[in-house]
């Protein structure tokens, strides 16, 4: 796990569309959505928390699991288009973690998709839930975003939230609305 420097809670990255992943239209297959969202979220815990995912359940013998998955399509993501893919924890417990995860188009103003993605700690001992050590705790802590307030059933409240958000963006960014 990273060290005691600050460690970035909303890493981001930027990713390609390809063809192979897209439908007939042309737009990202839904399915590949997260595809695209957890490999973006494996390479910022890598990158910006030392934290390789393997390795980790190795030592501590437990896993993160998806127990559910909250996702909206908002706008399509086109092929050969890049996309900005954001992703930040906004809830855990001793044995519980909340990562949200966006995707925007590559000036970062407007969203395509969201995800919450709610996770299980397990050990692979029992198949049972585990706790975080103090270290994970610690970490997920320090990684932990203030300003969103979760709430099992806000997923549709955060869109609204962002939508207006990201309008205000563009419209401060003299951005025409479409």
């Amino acid at each position: 796990m990273a060290d005691n420097a600050t460690l970035i809670q909303t890493p981001e990255t930027r990713h390609r569309i390809y063809f192979q992943d897209c439908d007939q239209l042309g737009h990202l297959n839904n399915a590949r959505y997260l595809d695209y969202f957890l490999n973006a979220r494996e390479e910022h815990t890598m990158r910006h928390y030392a934290l390789n995912l393997g390795q980790l359940t190795r030592e501590q013998r437990a896993a993160w699991v998806i127990t559910k998955h909250h996702i909206s399509y908002l706008k399509p993501a086109n092929h050969g288009e890049e996309v900005l893919i954001r992703t930040q924890l906004i809830h855990f417990d001793n044995s519980s973690l909340v990562v949200e995860m966006q995707m925007l188009d590559a000036d970062g103003l407007r969203l395509k998709s969201l995800l919450w993605s709610e996770m299980a700690f397990i050990s692979l001992v029992n198949g049972k839930r585990a706790d975080h050590s103090d270290a994970l705790m610690d970490m997920l802590e320090e990684v932990d975003v203030d300003d969103v307030q979760y709430h099992p059933d806000g997923f549709d409240e955060r869109i609204r939230e962002l939508r207006q958000q990201f309008k205000k963006q563009r419209k401060a960014a003299g951005h025409d609305e479409e």
